[in-house]
């Protein structure tokens, strides 16, 4: 089959590449220790099970009998040189921040690994679920002197052919992948950055599906009526957001994030610019995920609550109806600069006046990474589906460059709270310290959570049985099922 891939992967090193489409591909190619279940916990994958006899301590048992693409046999070593292999520097990725934790890995035998910690840490084994990491052979053992990021090597369901850069990857079967090996022989992932190529390759059947999102909710519709066509359309956890950045003289007001959040009708975008290809978010968390508060506040669109709001703010409505300006700053994607044109139309209905910046994505992301910005569009692809995104996201020492604290939100008692939960080991009590973190959040509203994206592949009549994980993927190209059509 044929995959239409929007952007070309930047490395197929699962120890380096960040960006999704690499880690996409990885997970086809690589397996990692664990893996995560639809139900967003923990699952096996080349680990069959685990102990964690104390804080500090995590014991792995390998499955028996997996082996490398390559034929080489999986064993305790390779998975002490992979994760070595970035914690000293030897590969440098930017991955390296999340392993930092580990003081020791000790192999006592072929199929057990051992991790010390030098401190108590509850999501590490979220930073070993695939796609996040995967496992590379050892060098100097049969077949195991390679360039991963050239020709990589792993244990997953597909093996790698070949990739030509900017054009084409190649990945096919591995008849000897410890699990249900893939239906279909051969995919030919090909690079087709233009969504109206991709289109019109689909319609005329020189490609066989589309990357996931990757097409506008109205060229979906419109593919929709071709009878040659499919679209699936499944819930999915990427969210998009509006950052807010608390540091501003207006922003900094409680009551002023609040009203833009009731000044937003994301029911009426979800349902006219995005074609019901969305679901409403109220947390940073999908509903689906274990930690996930359902009791949270919500805020439904009420422009008069927002206009209440306003006004309890000290921002009154001038001669003109203005209250104050502010500005709103997208990249060039399209899908984001039409949701900035209908928030600023929706806004102006409380009296904010909203001024709209689109910029190339490298100074996009500088500007925010540096705060300078009063609001921004974006997205979180995968790194929502751990409650431990809280910390990342809003504890104040995560300000930039230290991590993702980009509108310099700042609440004492929300960091303990997220400090008690990253080292309490027992996942209830955790929820509970979790449901805690959440409340103050809604509360405080230093995010606009606008929704969570469908997971929609527009794919021939030909390719059936797709089921996409809610985290998004290429995962389901394990279990589809090609016909002659």
């Amino acid at each position: 089959m044929v995959f239409l891939l929007e952007n070309s992967p930047n490395n197929l090193d699962p120890r380096i590449g960040t960006d999704a489409t690499s880690q996409y591909l990885d997970s086809l190619i690589f397996s990692s220790l664990v893996q995560r279940s639809p139900q967003m916990t923990v699952a096996p994958d080349l680990a069959e099970s685990w102990q964690m006899p104390d804080p500090l301590t995590y014991i792995f048992h390998l499955r028996p009998g997996v082996h490398f693409q390559n034929g080489q046999p999986l064993t305790s070593a390779d998975v002490k040189y992979t994760l070595e292999s970035i914690i000293s520097g030897e590969v440098k990725t930017p991955k390296r921040g999340s392993f930092t934790i580990v003081r020791e890995i000790d192999t006592p035998d072929p199929l057990t690994v051992v991790f010390h910690l030098h401190q108590p840490y509850a999501s590490f084994l979220g930073d070993l679920m695939r796609p996040a990491i995967g496992i590379v052979p050892r060098p100097g053992t049969p077949g195991g002197a390679f360039n991963p990021a050239e020709h990589p090597i792993g244990t997953g369901p597909f093996r790698f052919v070949r990739e030509v850069p900017g054009e084409e990857v190649v990945l096919e079967r591995n008849p000897d992948y410890f699990g249900k090996p893939p239906n279909i022989e051969r995919v030919v992932f090909r690079v087709v950055p233009d969504a109206t190529t991709r289109a019109l390759e689909l319609r005329k059947g020189s490609a066989d599906i589309a990357d996931l999102n990757s097409l506008p909710p109205d060229m979906v519709v419109a593919l929709a009526k071709d009878p040659a066509i499919r679209v699936t359309d499944q819930p999915g956890t990427i969210i998009q957001y509006v950052a807010i950045n608390c540091e501003d003289p207006i922003l900094r007001h409680r009551r002023v994030r609040q009203a833009l959040a009731y000044a937003t009708d994301r029911a009426q975008i979800i349902r006219y610019l995005l074609r019901g290809q969305a679901r409403i978010a109220d947390d940073l968390l999908p509903p689906s995920n274990w930690a996930y508060d359902p009791d949270i506040p919500r805020y439904d669109f009420d422009p008069a609550r927002a206009n209440q709001l306003l006004d309890e703010a000290g921002f009154p409505r001038g001669p003109d109806g203005i209250r104050f300006h502010l500005t709103l700053k997208t990249s060039t994607d399209e899908t984001s600069r039409l949701i900035a044109a209908v928030l600023q139309q929706q806004w102006s209905q409380v009296g904010i006046a909203l001024d709209l910046h689109s910029l190339e994505f490298g100074t996009f992301y500088a500007d925010i990474t540096h705060g300078a910005f009063q609001l921004y569009v974006l997205r979180w692809i995968g790194a929502n589906t751990d409650p431990d995104i809280f910390y990342y996201v809003f504890d104040s020492k995560q300000i930039p460059p230290a991590g993702a604290n980009r509108g310099r939100y700042i609440n004492p008692e929300l960091d303990r709270l997220l400090e008690e939960a990253r080292i309490e080991p027992d996942e209830e009590k955790r929820k509970q310290l979790y449901a805690q973190v959440q409340q103050i959040i809604a509360r405080d509203q230093p995010y606009l959570n606008l929704w969570y994206l469908d997971n929609v592949a527009v794919h021939r009549a030909r390719i059936t049985n797709v089921h996409i994980d809610p985290a998004g993927g290429y995962d389901f190209l394990t279990s589809i099922v090609l016909e002659d059509k």
